[in-house]
């Protein structure tokens, strides 16, 4: 990663957890970054600040390298749309302007997977600083798949 990005925290999966949160996140950075390597085709939801209700917004494009399609989700419980998709998921999620307490929290979600490449924007409808950052699977993620939180020192 170039020298503006700090790692802020890795987790591996033990092969029998189904979410893992990223706590006390510094206010700090401009910009957090959350990449999820792995998976087994467990779906994933992430959320903020432990938020599950339908606070979330989102427009998503996906397609599988012969069709295309979008759609939009709005008062969902996830920020991802719990996308699914198959093994060896690879998600970068931007989350930009986490700490500013004026602004609802925006982020662009990028997922490339065996099957389908995805480009998503969501929205947290909430203007306070985000201090936790959770994702929450759809049944146990293997025990390789590895989740770092990265954050930007200048955006």
């Amino acid at each position: 990663m170039p020298a503006t990005y700090d790692r802020i925290d890795k987790v591996t999966a033990t092969g029998s957890q189904s979410s893992i949160s990223f706590t006390s996140i510094p206010a700090t950075y401009t910009d957090l970054v959350l990449i999820i390597n792995g998976g087994a085709g467990v779906g994933y939801a992430v959320r903020l600040n432990g938020d599950s209700g339908s606070n979330y917004s989102w427009t998503r494009l996906y397609g599988d390298g012969s069709s295309a399609v979008s759609d939009r989700g709005t008062n969902q419980t996830d920020l991802t749309s719990n996308w699914g998709g198959n093994t060896n998921n690879v998600i970068a999620v931007n989350i930009m302007n986490y700490s500013n307490t004026t602004t609802w929290k925006t982020a662009l979600t990028r997922i490339g997977d065996n099957a389908y490449t995805v480009a998503l924007a969501g929205l947290w409808r909430n203007t306070a600083a985000v201090n936790q950052v959770s994702i929450v699977g759809v049944g146990n993620w293997s025990s390789s798949t590895t989740f770092t939180l990265y954050g930007i020192k200048a955006a």
